[in-house]
């Protein structure tokens, strides 16, 4: 058995496959490639005689691999990311958008990559907070965001004006969850279509993302992928699709007025490297003498 020591955190664990695979995969790596990658390096280790080894050994074993890959970009990631990681510093991805465009499929991709285990929805959080207040104290909290407009007497499209108002109620409990993360200095991801720009206030390591669709056609054909592996019927939200649109301009317009990255959900792996990537890019500006490649 080949076991891997870390001086600094002084622990002794077995060589795990798994675990360098999910390195390789956070700089984004493809999850076949990755794997053999990882496998090569386990026969090398082996071959070698190698009982004992460090994490800083298979850090440049791995770094090594990637340059002999041809993955050179994903080497840079990969000693980025392996390097951060070690500061321990939290970090906090919001991802908003509206129903159907993917946010929760990202989230849980992300997660995977960046070894997160806190993923919280704000329709989560809006459950709760249900629970808690009253259809008469708060009529837009107890509908579906696209049919908040229902019960609003705002001037302008009802249907904007009612998810302002149910957007403005689930902030607060979107708000207390952020609090707590920043206090206790954990790692999360929260995604959601109440997390909409200008109505958060974000931390020095929070990072927002609005995700959208190309338009119509594209979101039908999400409600129908996603009616296969859940309860929710596609025909349903197609009843309503043009107030999802017009609620995807709305979100889109409020990204652009307070400068956060709109991403175009085309395909799920361009979509994460491209997050994981902003992120990087953005981490690099703040900290980047601390964990420089």
């Amino acid at each position: 058995m080949i076991v891997v020591t870390d001086p600094e955190r002084r622990t002794r664990l077995p060589f795990s496959r798994g675990i360098l695979t999910r390195s390789l995969t956070l700089a984004g790596v493809d999850v076949g490639v990755a794997y053999s990658i990882a496998t090569e390096i386990q026969k090398e280790l082996a071959k070698g005689g190698h009982r004992l080894i460090t994490t800083e050994d298979i850090r440049g074993l791995a770094y090594r691999k990637l340059l002999d890959h041809g993955l050179k970009e994903e080497a840079r990631r990969y000693l980025f990311w392996r390097r951060f990681r070690r500061l321990r510093i939290p970090i906090i991805l919001l991802l908003g958008g509206a129903t159907g465009v993917g946010k929760s499929t990202i989230a849980t991709e992300l997660a995977f990559r960046l070894g997160i285990r806190s993923v919280i929805g704000t329709d989560t959080v809006r459950e709760v907070m249900r629970k808690i207040i009253t259809p008469e104290l708060l009529p837009e909290l107890h509908t579906s965001s696209f049919l908040a407009g229902v019960s609003s007497d705002g001037e302008g499209s009802p249907i904007i004006a009612g998810f302002k108002k149910q957007v403005e109620h689930v902030s607060v409990g979107v708000s207390a969850v952020l609090e707590r993360a920043y206090r206790e200095g954990f790692n999360a991801i929260i995604e959601g279509i109440h997390l909409v720009p200008g109505y958060l206030e974000l931390g020095s390591n929070s990072f927002m993302y609005v995700i959208t669709v190309d338009g119509r056609k594209d979101l039908e054909a999400r409600f129908y992928d996603r009616e296969r592996y859940s309860k929710r019927r596609a025909e349903y939200y197609i009843e309503h699709i043009d107030a999802i649109m017009e609620i995807q301009d709305f979100i889109v317009a409020k990204a652009r007025e307070h400068g956060i990255p709109v991403i175009k959900n085309v395909e799920l792996e361009r979509t994460v490297n491209r997050i994981m990537e902003g992120v990087m890019e953005r981490l690099m500006e703040r900290i980047g003498d601390a964990i420089e490649v």
